[in-house]
C-alpha cells in the first residue's frame, strides 16, 4: 500500500481571495458601512460653508476601524455562540478559518488607526469613539446572555456615529449632536425588534435573552414597543427645525417618515407574523437615508 501525505492544492489567489472576504466578514463591512454613513451624514449637517472633502475622507476611514474593531471583538467573544446559530455558522471564528489571536490583533490595530484618525478632528470625536467601542464590545456583547436590557445598552454605542460625526466637525456637544444621537438610538428598537422576531428561534437556540420572549415565542408586545420609540423620532426630529438649522420642509419628511414607521410598528403588533416583521425591517432601512438626506439638504 503507497503512503502519501496530501498536499492542498488550493491557489494562492483563492487563498488571498478567502482571506479578504473572512477579514470582510470579521469587521461586518457591510454593518461598519452603515456606522461609516451616519457619521458622515451627522457631519455634512453640522458643516457650515463649504464642505472639506478630505476630512470626511478621514472621518470615514477612521469611523470604518473603530467600528471594525468593536465589531471584530464581538465575533471573538461570541465565537462559540456563532456557532449555534444558522446567519453566524460561518464566520471565520466560528468555523476555524480564522484564529482568536489574529482577530485579536486585526481589532488591536484597527481600533489604534481609527481613534488616531478621529483625534485628528478633536479630542471630543476620538473620546465618543473609545465609549462606542468599549460599550458594544464589553457591556452590549456580554449582556445579551443577560437581560433584554441589552438592547438599550446596545442602542448606546449604535447612535454614538451620529454624535462623533457631529462633534467632528463643531469641536463641542451642541443641541443638534445630541438631537441626531437621539434619532438614531430611538431608530433602533423598531429595527432591532423586526430583527429579533426574525431571528428568534436562532437567538433562543444559541441561548441569547435579549431577544424578549413570551412563552416560549416572540412576545406581540415587540411591535407595540415599536410604535412607542417610533412616535418618539417625531419631536425629536422637530428639533433641527426648531433651533433654526434646517427648515419647514424636512421637518415635515422627517414627522411623516417617524408616523409611518410607528404604523408598521403596529402592524408588527396586530398581526404578529412573519411579513409585518419583514415589512417592519424594510422601513427601519429606509428610515434614516431618508431622514438625514432631507436634513441636509433643508439646511438654512
Amino acid at each position: 500500500m503507497n503512503n502519501y501525505t496530501k498536499v492542498d492544492t488550493t491557489s494562492p489567489l483563492k487563498l488571498v481571495s478567502q482571506k479578504v472576504r473572512d477579514f470582510g466578514e470579521l469587521v461586518k463591512f457591510k454593518l461598519s458601512l452603515t456606522v461609516v454613513y451616519s457619521a458622515v451624514m451627522a457631519y455634512l449637517i453640522a458643516a457650515e460653508g463649504s464642505i472639506n472633502w478630505f476630512s470626511v475622507l478621514i472621518l470615514s476611514l477612521g469611523g470604518f476601524c473603530v467600528a471594525g474593531a468593536a465589531n471584530a471583538l464581538n465575533q471573538v467573544l461570541e465565537r462559540d455562540f456563532d456557532k449555534l446559530m444558522t446567519r453566524t455558522a460561518n464566520r471565520p471564528l466560528a468555523t476555524g478559518r480564522m484564529t482568536v489571536s489574529e482577530a485579536v490583533l486585526a481589532a488591536g490595530i484597527l481600533s489604534i488607526i481609527g481613534l488616531m484618525m478621529l483625534a485628528l478632528f478633536n479630542p471630543w470625536a476620538s473620546f465618543f469613539g473609545v465609549i462606542a467601542l468599549l460599550s458594544y464590545a464589553f457591556l452590549y456583547t456580554p449582556m445579551k446572555r443577560i437581560s433584554p436590557s441589552a438592547v438599550a445598552v446596545g442602542a448606546l454605542p449604535g447612535a454614538l456615529p451620529m454624535l462623533i460625526g457631529c462633534v467632528a466637525f463643531q469641536g463641542e456637544l451642541t443641541s443638534l449632536a445630541l438631537t441626531l444621537f437621539l434619532l438614531q438610538f430611538f431608530w433602533q428598537f423598531p429595527h432591532f425588534g423586526a430583527i429579533s422576531w426574525l431571528g428568534f428561534e436562532d437567538y433562543q437556540k444559541a441561548g441569547f435573552k435579549f431577544v424578549v420572549a413570551k412563552d416560549g415565542k416572540q412576545d406581540p408586545s415587540i411591535g407595540l414597543q415599536g410604535v412607542f420609540y417610533a412616535l418618539c423620532l417625531v419631536p425629536v426630529g422637530l428639533v433641527p427645525f426648531y433651533t433654526n438649522v434646517t427648515g419647514v420642509i424636512s421637518a415635515a419628511i422627517v414627522s411623516i417618515l417617524a408616523l409611518v414607521y410607528a404604523w408598521f410598528g403596529w402592524n408588527l403588533y396586530r398581526q404578529s407574523d412573519r411579513k409585518a416583521a419583514v415589512q417592519l425591517m424594510f422601513f427601519s432601512f429606509f428610515y434614516l437615508p431618508i431622514a438625514l438626506t432631507a436634513l441636509w439638504l433643508d439646511k438654512i
